[in-house]
């Protein structure tokens, strides 16, 4: 990872919607939070290979909008790094909660997010449904529900 660089989108920088979409279905969707949400990127020398999007819900809680990591980089650990990094923005800047949604048919990724340290804290019932004008299938599953996951900062 010495070739790597973590670094914050800027104002007149491009938003990396290609990465973005990755983990969101359409732009219309990301366009909801990302002018309100600091974005982060991973670069690896030659291009971009992970991104997320953080929103402050409150004082107390910073959300992840979005996080990303392109598949030639999946399953090495480079998620859980991003994970570690949002939680070191996060505490550094004052937050106590960090909260992720994801789908209720996103069995891998509420596994990761309990791996690393939440628990789940609720359901955004029909969230998908109401806010996509298509249905959108994850495992063989229409998407309906957002389960919601926390991780205690003071931990």
């Amino acid at each position: 990872m010495e070739n790597f660089v973590f670094k914050k989108i800027t104002s007149g920088m491009d938003i990396p919607y290609e990465l973005l979409l990755l983990a969101d279905e359409t732009v219309e969707a990301i366009n909801r939070y990302i002018f309100d949400s600091s974005i982060y990127v991973l670069n690896d020398g030659f291009e971009d290979i992970t991104v997320m999007a953080l929103h402050p819900n409150s004082n107390e809680e910073l959300e992840i909008k979005n996080i990303a990591v392109i598949e030639s980089y999946r399953n090495r650990g480079i998620g859980s790094i991003l994970i570690d990094k949002t939680k070191e923005i996060a505490r550094k800047n004052g937050y106590t909660t960090l909260t992720v949604g994801t789908s209720d048919t996103g069995f891998q990724q509420i596994k990761f997010y309990e791996k690393n340290g939440f628990i789940k804290k609720g359901i955004r019932k029909d969230f998908f449904t109401d806010n996509y004008p298509f249905p959108i299938y994850e495992n063989g599953l229409q998407m309906r529900d957002m389960v919601v996951l926390a991780h205690d900062l003071s931990e």
